[in-house]
């Protein structure tokens, strides 16, 4: 009798790029793995979305800076075709990473660097964050109906000198991050009796437009973290890429934020899980931790030091409304989790425990 065979449905990824260069290396790079196949490339947006129509890829893999029609608007073009997951390819540029945060913000899953040098695009450490991120991608959720929030008139809460934190929120995130927490910090009122820490995995250069695009669309203050700044109420602190966010103790309860260039811990700087471990161990009692969508467990171990010593309230987000099922996964695996609530629940969570200034 003869053996059945069983093959495995390759991923079928479209490849956009104004340059042939890097159309070769991203097709390359993505053919050398059995689990890909590359069905064709682009060489513009308008190209792009012919393709994605004739062929229904699994993936597309978008440069945000083409002529004609940029990344931004092919993006939103794709958005009218249907579900297909879309990984942007950036430069390393003000300009580029303010595109890009606009993309994630627009349904792109995810996005990935281009070296100053294109030459270093055949990395070893390259192929294998553009190989694991297609992957990702073809498996991922994408919610197509964006939220738009409106702007809010900031009302400005000033800490005096004196003035303790009452309540202190932790979050963590990763792939999946930067539109998630538009769907959480927006929600925030503008008296929240509480300040904000946020880690989310994203190389030096992005995090500063995250903050920028979160503080434009949110009523609290969002800004990215500086060191030695005094953590106040009503603010929302992002952690700069490639620098770890460690807070302190100072005058009495009064808490500061330290930036380091220690080493990565579990391959991430910043990472989640160094702040939840300084927060402990500066004794704060008052504290929620969050852990959202993103792959691989970063701040399962914080989580399990802030519930033992700090007794704090941790919530992770749930499977269905995660882009990756990872860090919260990891997270409820350690038995302290609290709440597991879909993503638009989860300032509501928060709310619940830190309610506003009276």
């Amino acid at each position: 009798m003869a053996m059945e065979k069983h093959y495995k449905e390759k991923i079928k990824v479209l490849v956009v790029d104004d340059s042939a260069f890097m159309r070769k290396v991203i097709s390359d790079i993505l053919g050398s793995d059995e689990e890909i196949e590359v069905v064709d490339t682009a060489k513009s947006g308008i190209d792009a979305l012919e393709k994605a129509v004739e062929l229904r890829p699994d993936v597309i893999t978008l440069d945000v800076k083409m002529p004609e029609m940029d990344g931004l608007e092919c993006l939103r073009e794709l958005n009218r075709l249907g579900k297909i997951p879309v990984i942007m390819l950036s430069s390393v540029t003000k300009d580029g990473a303010e595109a890009t945060i606009q993309a994630l913000a627009d349904g792109a899953i995810d996005f990935i660097t281009k070296p100053s040098n294109i030459f270093n695009m055949n990395g070893e450490e390259k192929r294998k964050e553009i190989i694991e991120k297609v992957k990702i991608a073809r498996y991922s959720l994408r919610d197509l109906n964006i939220n738009k929030h409106p702007k809010s008139k900031k009302m400005q809460v000033e800490n005096n000198a004196n003035d303790a934190i009452s309540n202190l929120v932790l979050i963590g995130t990763s792939t999946g991050g930067p539109k998630a927490l538009q769907d959480v910090i927006p929600l925030i009122p503008e008296n929240v009796n509480a300040a904000f820490l946020v880690v989310q995995h994203m190389p030096a250069g992005f995090t500063k437009s995250l903050a920028d695009r979160l503080d434009g669309i949110s009523k609290v203050n969002v800004k990215e973290a500086e060191n030695d700044e005094k953590i106040k109420t009503g603010y929302v602190y992002l952690a700069p890429g490639d620098y770890h966010m460690i807070v302190e103790k100072y005058d009495d309860n009064n808490l500061k934020i330290k930036l380091t260039k220690d080493p990565p811990v579990g391959g991430h700087r910043p990472s989640v899980d160094v702040m939840m471990e300084s927060v402990s161990n500066t004794g704060f009692k008052n504290i929620i931790a969050v852990i959202m969508t993103g792959m691989g467990g970063d701040g399962s171990e914080g989580v399990k030091m802030l519930k033992n010593i700090n007794k704090a309230k941790i919530i992770a987000q749930d499977e269905n409304t995660c882009v990756v099922f990872g860090m919260p996964r990891v997270a409820i695996l350690t038995g302290v989790v609290d709440v597991v609530t879909p993503l638009n629940e989860i300032t509501g969570e928060i709310m619940k425990i830190v309610g506003v200034h009276k």
